[in-house]
């Protein structure tokens, strides 16, 4: 036994001196040498007389203060000098002393070799240009979508964090977010989560893993992140994953729904009182087609038109043979199912949308979907004139025109483009109501 260790083993022995070994250990730990003050308050007789006999000082009462560089030169006045602080100190407690500052550069250093590791691990498994890697290297780099929640729980457990950062990786490419312009048919979470991770809850709004997921999907998405549930809710269903079985839904009135025992006797009652219903995912589990009342189907994209419309309707008297539909925005599966369904029974589908670019878009890409049998309604470049609002466009979101192939939409678009404002349904309900009227057996 060394000099060292031999005073580290008279310090344990002598329970008194622990608070100024511990003191003495913080000390170092900053400044890395002896240096600073310490001051122990309502010192015991006990620590007094210790420390009394290595500083060769009287201390009669209960608060005692000195320096490092006194304990230091005081140690090497005893029997056990000459001594290193340093080392008595790491005898004592048994383990190394690290200095802060190296400490800190070392865990920084740790945390930058384990996202280093992560990131070449996600670009060997989903490639340099899938969508996991593009979140991860802008999340490294601009310190964003997720980093500092992702240093918080590698600060709790690496092991995990390389887990959580596996799994929304595996998620985001399993919705292929590079192609999130297209329809895509919705996952309900809750079946996403268990197969990604094996826990159905594992991605719900809240948990690190929900929080990180969307932060990823935004990043991806080049989304904001939302302020509240509606705003996740949306997020994810553009993104392709369903929160509950009811967020994918259409509003429908006049729709007649069958199964393979017959007409579904609901939305018949509800065709029959004329009362407007919503159709989720959940509800067209069963369905095995469907039927309009009349010919033609009117579909828009606005609630409160959708509402004005059904209201003129309903107020009507008797059934006026005609069926509309209100995708609410980005048409859900339900909607699109739905849709569908009457396409295949070869009804005309008449969808109106708003004059922006994003509802042109919509509405582009729903008539590449269905083809000629869907009519672009109320889109002209003479409705945009009428239905002009003081909104401008900013410029960014100009580019969904340049992908439009519908005759009527590509004049609307070069509408769009030299004024820069937006027109929405709301401003044209009269010109709405009226073909609504020719084509049932009411008048607006």
């Amino acid at each position: 036994m060394n000099n060292n260790e031999e005073c580290a083993a008279y310090f344990r022995s002598r329970p008194e001196s622990r608070r100024c070994l511990q003191a003495l250990r913080a000390k170092w730990e900053s400044y890395g040498r002896a240096a600073g003050y310490i001051t122990l308050s309502d010192a015991s007789e006990a620590e007094r007389r210790l420390l009394g006999g290595i500083l060769g000082k009287n201390f009669s009462e209960g608060k005692i203060r000195f320096s490092c560089a006194e304990f230091e030169r005081g140690l090497q006045k005893t029997r056990f000098a000459p001594v290193d602080l340093k080392s008595v100190l790491e005898a004592y407690f048994g383990e190394m002393i690290t200095v802060r500052k190296e400490k800190k550069q070392k865990a920084g250093q740790d945390r930058e070799n384990f996202l280093e590791e992560t990131g070449k691990l996600l670009e060997r498994k989903h490639g340099p240009e899938g969508a996991a890697s593009v979140w991860f290297r802008r999340m490294r780099k601009e310190k964003a979508f997720g980093y500092q929640l992702l240093i918080r729980e590698y600060g709790r457990d690496r092991e995990k964090a390389a887990q959580l950062i596996g799994n929304v990786g595996e998620a985001l490419a399993r919705l292929k977010l590079e192609e999130y312009e297209e329809e895509k048919a919705e996952t309900a979470l809750a079946v996403f989560a268990a197969a990604v991770s094996g826990s159905p809850h594992y991605f719900d709004r809240g948990t690190a893993a929900g929080q990180l997921l969307v932060n990823a999907v935004c990043c991806c998405m080049g989304r904001e992140l939302p302020k509240g549930a509606h705003e996740w809710r949306e997020l994810l269903l553009q993104a392709g994953i369903a929160p509950d079985p009811i967020s994918s839904s259409v509003h429908a009135y006049g729709l007649h729904l069958r199964t393979a025992e017959g007409e579904h006797p609901a939305y018949a009652a509800f065709c029959r009182r004329k009362e407007a219903c919503v159709v989720t995912l959940e509800n067209l589990k069963e369905i095995v087609g469907a039927e309009a009342e009349g010919n033609t189907v009117f579909v828009v994209e606005n609630e409160m038109v959708f509402s004005f419309l059904t209201g003129f309707l309903a107020g009507r008297g008797e059934a006026c043979g005609l069926t509309l539909l209100c995708t609410s925005g980005q048409p859900r599966t339900a909607a699109l199912q739905v849709l569908a369904l009457l396409a295949e029974a070869e009804y005309l589908i008449r969808y109106s949308g708003d004059m922006d670019p994003e509802g042109i878009d919509i509405a582009d890409r729903l008539w590449k979907r269905f083809g000629q049998v869907l009519e672009i309604w109320r889109m002209s470049p003479e409705d945009y004139r009428n239905g002009l609002s003081e909104e401008r466009i900013e410029e960014k979101r100009m580019s969904r025109l340049g992908h439009v192939e519908n005759p009527v939409l590509k004049e609307t678009s070069e509408q769009v483009r030299k004024t820069g404002l937006a027109a929405y349904q709301e401003n044209i309900l009269k010109n709405l109501l009226e073909d609504l009227a020719a084509c049932s057996r009411v008048k607006a």
